[in-house]
């Protein structure tokens, strides 16, 4: 099993290009299902999950073919409407070739998902939604298994806001007969790239980035050619990595209207940022200062950052409270951080962190994918080296992230 190891104390300094967004890539990705047709994506990350999505696409007989920067999808021999257990239990994502298998074939079969023990993610809202649109569903021997004629328009109420769940039923609707209202819908900048990759293939969709999204369905898409968007979340987990070295950096093709709340924390940190464009600019010339974090969905802070910032936390100045909202489970880096020798209390969703002068390496498990991150920048600033396990979970979100801090000057390496 590799490991990465880290030898701490060196300042991040130089530039680095921010990579497609996984959690864009992946529902842009199913939506070569809904057309015979080509559909062309540039700037598609190299990751575990793109990788796993890509075999299951093409394990129901879409096409993928690449060239350098961009990949090529057509699904017009798609013979096989079956997600099986074997690939979707490492990727909760793979949910979303529900909503358009049924929406073009009338029939899918996907396994219940499995992915990060970060908590419970019930699929429930996937399921209640293309019942309202009409689709006949059992649960069977660990498959869900969805039927319809045709879809009908419906308005659907999400009693909680989903991401996946937002995706997926207005992937379903596009090629439903009526009108579909989502309501309560998430507004996550990756559900608005979504909607621009399916208007680009003919779909009606309005209101993508407020809580009420209206699709009006259409007979058929067509081809298309989109650029996924920059990944939010490893801009902000370079960034704060930059503020915890104390270091100096600049992010290329990504974009600060996606970052406001994470760029907003960092300032309170006493983070000086310049934003030119596509570039986001981070200085850090002081020890940072504790910042209170409390996730929540979309426009507040994203629960993808919480672990990054509580490991920031860890060596700040005065103490802060970082309140989980969206997870019921996703503390587990708190026991890994200790081990470092950081002082963190727990209390149900809350963790009070109170900085120290230092963290002293040590070998440290990773839980989750966002847990990973976290364990990287504790071990940036960390003295001595530190030892990360199981680092397959940062291989899912993060492209060459060793390789990419290495050019900014962290001495890290992967080992076996």
């Amino acid at each position: 099993m590799q490991k990465l190891s880290i030898q701490g104390g060196n300042q991040l300094r130089g530039e680095v290009r921010i990579s497609g967004a996984k959690n864009a890539a992946l529902p842009i990705m199913c939506a070569s299902l809904l057309t015979p047709e080509t559909l062309r994506l540039t700037n598609l990350p190299d990751l575990h999950d793109v990788g796993t999505m890509r075999k299951l696409l093409q394990q129901m007989g879409v096409s993928a073919d690449s060239v350098p920067g961009e990949v090529t999808f057509k699904g017009d021999k798609v013979d096989n409407w079956e997600a099986p257990y074997d690939m979707v239990k490492t990727m909760r994502a793979a949910i979303l070739v529900l909503g358009p298998l049924v929406a073009r074939f009338g029939d899918a079969r996907v396994s219940l998902p499995g992915g990060c023990a970060i908590g419970s993610r019930p699929v429930d809202l996937h399921i209640k939604g293309l019942q309202a649109m009409g689709a006949e569903i059992t649960i069977e021997h660990g498959y869900i298994h969805a039927k319809a004629k045709r879809l009908k328009g419906a308005r659907i109420f999400f009693d909680i806001v989903s991401v996946t769940g937002t995706e997926n039923l207005m992937m379903a609707a596009v090629l439903a007969d009526g009108v579909t209202l989502l309501e309560n819908a998430a507004r996550e900048p990756e559900v608005v790239d979504l909607a621009d990759c399916l208007r680009s293939m003919g779909a009606k969709i309005s209101g993508d980035g407020s809580d009420t999204i209206t699709i009006t369905g259409v007979e058929k898409l067509h081809g298309a050619t989109h650029r996924i968007m920059p990944d939010r979340i490893e801009s902000g987990t370079f960034l704060v990595a930059a503020a915890a070295t104390g270091g100096c950096i600049t992010l290329r093709e990504t974009r600060a209207d996606i970052l406001e709340t994470v760029l907003e924390k960092l300032g309170e940190a006493g983070a000086k940022i310049r934003v030119e464009g596509d570039s986001i600019h981070l200085e850090m010339n002081r020890r940072p200062k504790s910042v209170n974090v409390r996730t929540a969905p979309h426009p507040a802070f994203p629960t993808d950052m919480q672990a990054q910032f509580m490991a920031l936390n860890c060596i700040a100045e005065g103490s802060a409270m970082v309140v989980e909202t969206i997870f019921e489970n996703r503390f587990m880096h708190v026991q890994e951080l200790r081990r470092l020798g950081a002082h963190i209390d727990v209390e149900g969703n809350t963790s009070v962190v109170r900085g120290v002068d230092h963290l002293e390496g040590a070998t440290v498990m990773a839980t989750d994918l966002r847990a990973s991150a976290c364990l990287v920048i504790a071990g940036l600033v960390a003295q001595g080296e530190t030892v990360i396990d199981r680092i397959y979970h940062l291989d899912r979100g993060y492209e060459r992230i060793e390789s990419k801090l290495s050019e900014l000057g962290a001495n890290i390496c992967r080992v076996k």
